[in-house]
């Protein structure tokens, strides 16, 4: 089988966040894509392969898996500057559309290129053939559908092939991707190994390990809220929602655009007005910093109405619950607003992560955890003449 590298990628709705190898090289790309031409122009075409690749995602790729094959797209930075780019939509399935699969193919073909990994993988001329163990995710929703089988089998058992056409320093080049093993992981699941455990599954957390504990993942266009027991989480409690923060921020978007006539490239541009640091809910008019608070309060503020409201329908089912955990990018976003809600109403005892990075990392994180641990385990269950055919780097 030859040597096969962990990747843990979380196709998220803003962006995709991978951990390849041994936590050896990390990957955050905007999940945004756009259909594109073989040739797209290029100024200062000599300067090409100066620049950073993720600027210039341009590709064409082959998969069965694909219910548009050998199509040609502009992935990630590159498509926010498209007319025609195309970010999920509210309601869409992740298991069953074409873009969080480019979006997963892309991200395991700019790890498998990297100069690091020449001596991993086997070149042929421009031709690289690379080999993953694969831990990924579904919402609650699709995994209790029984999606994930089918998503699981679309990726193993065959070849398929990223080629990158006009982008920097890997114009040219195709890597074919194989994947040894995949798992799926429901996604609110995934957040509760990332709380308790480190990345060698050693217990961190002895407080919450057996709490009674909601987990409410928010992410672009889902809500996960998963009840954890004794441990694991709780089947028949466990809920998956349509509602997440991408509505919101393409309504904040349009508004933006309609009172001021300002476009913003993508939703990641309205999540950075919110979210940053210095001068946050401001945007330029013509030269001048102008505020759009009340557009994003209002906003904001109606979904985390919606979002309190599920809290507390979960919370009235399951009485006994010690804290409730607010996950993932949706989290960030809508902070301050759940928590001005439960100080005014209910008062719940709920916790956020202050660390944004380690909120918006978290599921590439407990994936991560999970493929590496099932991958230790299955080493340990081998005959030692099995050993030496896999090498998981």
């Amino acid at each position: 089988m030859g040597n096969s590298r962990i990747a843990a990628v979380d196709v998220g709705n803003d962006a995709v966040k991978a951990i390849f190898g041994k936590v050896d090289y990390e990957l955050s790309i905007p999940n945004v894509v756009a259909r594109d031409i073989e040739d797209r122009p290029v100024i200062g075409i000599e300067e090409l392969d100066t620049k950073d690749p993720l600027t210039g995602i341009h590709i064409k790729i082959h998969s069965p898996a694909l219910k548009e094959n050998n199509a040609i797209y502009r992935v990630g930075q590159l498509a926010t500057k498209s007319d025609n780019a195309t970010e999920l939509d509210p309601g869409s399935s992740k298991s069953e559309e074409d873009q969080p699969l480019v979006m997963l193919f892309t991200a395991l073909a700019l790890d498998a290129v990297r100069e690091e990994n020449k001596n991993l993988f086997k070149r042929n001329q421009n031709v690289v053939d690379s080999n993953y163990t694969l831990g990924t995710g579904l919402p609650l929703r699709e995994v209790k559908e029984g999606k994930d089988a089918g998503y699981r089998s679309k990726l193993l058992g065959s070849v398929h092939q990223v080629e990158f056409l006009v982008t920097p320093k890997y114009q040219g080049l195709k890597v074919n991707i194989k994947f040894d093993e995949v798992k799926v992981y429901p996604e609110g699941f995934a957040a509760f190994i990332n709380l308790v455990m480190d990345n060698n599954l050693n217990i961190i957390n002895k407080d919450l390990i057996d709490k009674r504990i909601i987990i409410q993942d928010i992410g672009g266009l889902s809500t996960d809220i998963a009840v954890i027991k004794n441990r694991n989480v709780d089947d028949d409690k466990a809920q998956g929602f349509n509602l997440g923060v991408s509505e919101s921020l393409e309504a904040i978007r349009e508004e933006i655009r309609s009172k001021y006539g300002v476009e913003l490239d993508s939703r990641r541009d309205v999540v950075e007005i919110i979210t940053k640091k210095h001068d946050r809910n401001h945007i330029m008019v013509k030269g001048s910093r102008t505020s759009v608070h009340e557009i994003t309060d209002r906003i904001l503020l109606d979904l985390a109405k919606k979002q309190y409201r599920l809290l507390r329908n979960v919370w009235k089912k399951n009485s006994q619950t010690e804290i409730c955990y607010f996950v993932g990018g949706g989290s960030v976003v809508l902070k301050e607003y759940l928590k001005t809600l439960n100080n005014n109403l209910d008062g719940y005892n709920i916790d956020f992560f202050e660390d944004e990075k380690e909120s918006i990392w978290m599921m590439a994180n407990a994936y991560y955890k999970l493929i590496s641990d099932n991958l230790k385990r299955t080493e340990n269950n081998k005959k030692p003449e099995e050993k030496e055919t896999v090498k998981a780097k």
